[in-house]
């Protein structure tokens, strides 16, 4: 490996430590991530569906508690912001939260059951998903609510994340509001606050200002209107998203073909894709936003963050299920090149090694 590669992993790996003194704001849509897993070992009688034999389930943090859940994992602290039921999977979502350490003051008790999502999976594959949920916009008392608690403690965070699943929390009003009081602590401060926002192509108007957006491909499509086929015609559409949303910065996650990086004023950079197997991608785009968002509070690039990121969705997705990656995950990938290199110069000690218990 090249001694400037090293020194850009390095670099990258001296952030990850930073991850500790941060605290990010994440307002948007929650969701209680219920699966249940199973063996198929034969069709129904009844209809051509397979017979799934249950053996477990589990409940986890999904949307923009599973940005949450990321954070924590990565050594951040957060604080989210969102609307939950008045149920039983609401209550099951604070108990969650509080295993995490994260406070839950966020959780506004809107007119409307909790979000459960359950996914039925049989041998690591998934069979079917089923939701139970109510969208739409929220009632005025509920945004109300969640105005007044962003105005309480944004001031505390480094870095905001709207983590918009098109349920109705992340309206036109409440983005209003937020740009309007991180522009207000920029100037009573000096001190910026980056929002970054995972988009869901519906409205678009609502993002306008934002600092750096992540769609995937097929979002960012839709978002700019054009069908992105090549290098030339993604470099085209992260141009136009820039001037659209009037952003700093596009990311657009590519799947296997890694992520691209348009900064305001800057040519494009694509970052390969650190993934060696793709087990599952549910939730890959908040490991994204989570390690992007840290990665910005610890004081690193644009380009910088993105590449932890990288790493880090690399990682996820590999993974079966709602997952999450940890920072000595993070770290061990980055120097996994530099460890297959000495692997490679010396199989016999590391052998001997391993047999001594590694």
């Amino acid at each position: 490996m090249r001694t400037r590669e090293k020194e850009e992993q390095a670099g990258l790996a001296a952030f990850i430590p930073r991850f500790a003194s941060t605290r990010i704001m994440v307002i948007g849509d929650i969701i209680v991530d219920h699966f249940i897993w199973g063996t198929v070992n034969r069709i129904s009688p009844e209809a051509p569906v397979p017979v799934v034999n249950v053996t477990r389930e589990e409940m986890l943090l999904g949307g923009g508690a599973n940005v949450l859940h990321n954070i924590y994992s990565l050594g951040g602290q957060a604080l989210l912001c969102g609307i939950v039921g008045n149920d039983d999977d609401g209550s099951r979502l604070r108990q969650l939260m509080a295993e995490l350490g994260a406070p839950t003051e966020g959780l506004i008790v809107g007119n409307r059951p909790t979000t459960v999502k359950t996914r039925v999976v049989a041998h690591g594959q998934q069979v079917v998903r089923f939701d139970r949920e109510q969208t739409g916009p929220p009632s005025v008392a509920t945004i109300s609510a969640i105005c007044s608690f962003l105005d309480a403690h944004l001031a505390e965070c480094g870095v905001v994340i709207i983590s918009d699943y098109y349920k109705g929390v992340i309206s036109q009003p409440l983005m209003h509001f937020l740009l309007e009081r991180v522009a207000k602590i920029e100037r009573e401060q000096g001190r910026r606050i980056p929002v970054v926002v995972d988009p869901k192509p519906d409205q678009p108007e609502r993002f306008v200002g934002a600092t750096i957006i992540t769609p995937n491909h097929l979002e960012a499509e839709k978002l700019s209107g054009m069908a992105i086929r090549t290098e030339e015609e993604l470099g085209q559409a992260a141009k136009l998203l820039c001037d659209r949303f009037a952003c700093r910065a596009v990311l657009i996650t590519r799947g296997e073909a890694g992520m691209s990086l348009l900064e305001k004023g800057k040519a494009l950079v694509t970052i390969p894709t650190r993934a060696r197997e793709v087990f599952d991608v549910t939730g890959a785009g908040d490991t994204v936003i989570a390690t992007l968002a840290l990665g910005l509070a610890a004081g690193a690039s644009f380009a910088e963050a993105a590449a932890l990121a990288n790493v880090a969705a690399g990682l996820v997705v590999g993974k079966i299920g709602t997952a999450t990656v940890s920072s000595a995950e993070i770290v061990a990938e980055l120097y996994r090149d530099q460890h297959d290199e000495v692997s490679a110069e010396c199989p016999g000690e590391v052998k001997g090694r391993r047999g001594d218990g590694l």
